[in-house]
Parts: C-alpha cells; structure tokens; sequence
C-alpha cells in the first residue's frame, strides 16, 4: 500500500514541473513521507521504465550533470486515475471509521 502511495505521491509531485530527485526528497519530507535515495531511485527508475516519466541531463554549475525528471502524456493518464482512486479510498475510509467512539486508555487502572 505504501508503495503505491509513494509512487502517486512522486507523480503527483514531478507533475507539477521537472524535477531533480533531491527536491522530490525534500517535498516529500516536507509531506512527513520520509524516503531515502535508496528507496526513490528505484521507483523512479520503474516509473521511467513503464514510460510515466522521462528524464533530461542538464549541466549544474556545482558539479557534474544533473536528471531532470518530467512526467509523460502516460503518466498524467495514470495520475489521472490514481486521484479518482485516492478520493474512493478516502471516502471509503472516511465512511467506514465516521461516528466510532474514541476511548482513551485510563493507565490509573
């Protein structure tokens, strides 16, 4: 479940313009979604490989060349479907925990 919620996530993050990998890190930290490299790259590398994502090289003036990353025309259609099923689970969810009692554990007992 996390992983596809990861994968939504850093689609819906690289829609919004390119990208380098680190800045999707930080937005993702910035969401308290905590990722490392290790667990990104892959993931980006998978998106890339099914053509949702693309990349482009592009020369930084501290340090050797930096990937870019950009969503595809796919991409945006399967961005497309993953928020009509993020906003069907949420209300899914929403309906079935609506109206529990919430009982708080008195640790005195």
């Amino acid at each position: 479940m996390r992983k596809g919620i990861l994968e939504y996530c850093i689609l819906s993050i690289i829609s919004r313009g390119e990208i380098y990998a680190s800045d999707i890190i930080g937005e993702l930290k910035k969401a308290k979604l905590l990722v490392v490299e290790g667990t990104l790259y892959p993931l980006l590398t998978r998106l890339k490989n099914n053509e949702l994502l693309s990349y482009v090289w592009k020369e930084s003036t501290s340090g050797p060349p930096r990937k870019y990353y950009e969503i595809t025309p796919a991409g945006l259609e399967v961005l497309d479907k993953l928020d009509t099923t993020w906003e069907e689970l949420v209300f899914a969810v929403q309906t079935a925990t609506e109206g529990r009692n919430k009982q708080t554990i008195d640790s005195s007992k």
